[in-house]
């Protein structure tokens, strides 16, 4: 596909769906969900993704980030289950930087839009491997 040549002169970002990559999704086969980056800002660590969760997808422990974490659920029901938060439909939810979150579980197919506005995470959680953690561990000093 041709980009518009407007877009080529300017620094903005414009994704429809049908543009995605499939061979870009990050699957987390064991735990029922896949990613997919639309933005990543290279220095700062901050990013915006796509989440897939199938009915059943989880993240299965109690974890931080390293950076304030926002998300937006499009469709589903998705449970932080330690408090009984549930993103549903139009639902939108901030976790501030370091604040202990999880579990969580997919009580539908759900899709949420998510945000960090720096580095994911400190540490490697147990649900990621060494190639999806990608750039998102904060560096170290």
């Amino acid at each position: 596909m041709t980009p518009d040549a407007n877009l080529i002169k300017s620094l903005e970002v414009l994704i429809h769906k049908t543009d995605l990559d499939p061979a870009q999704w990050i699957d987390f086969p064991d735990y029922g969900f896949r990613q997919y980056f639309l933005w990543k800002h290279p220095e700062t660590g901050a990013s915006i993704a796509i989440l897939e969760y199938e009915e059943g997808g989880r993240i299965p422990v109690k974890h931080t980030h390293a950076s304030n974490q926002f998300m937006y659920c499009l469709e589903g029901d998705y449970e932080y289950t330690d408090v009984g938060l549930r993103l549903k439909p139009g639902s939108f939810y901030m976790n501030p930087k370091g604040n202990a979150h999880g579990p969580t579980i997919a009580h539908e197919r759900s899709v949420l839009i998510e945000i960090y506005d720096g580095p994911h995470y400190d540490e490697k959680p147990v649900f990621h491997t060494d190639e999806s953690i990608g750039g998102f561990l904060a560096k170290k000093d």
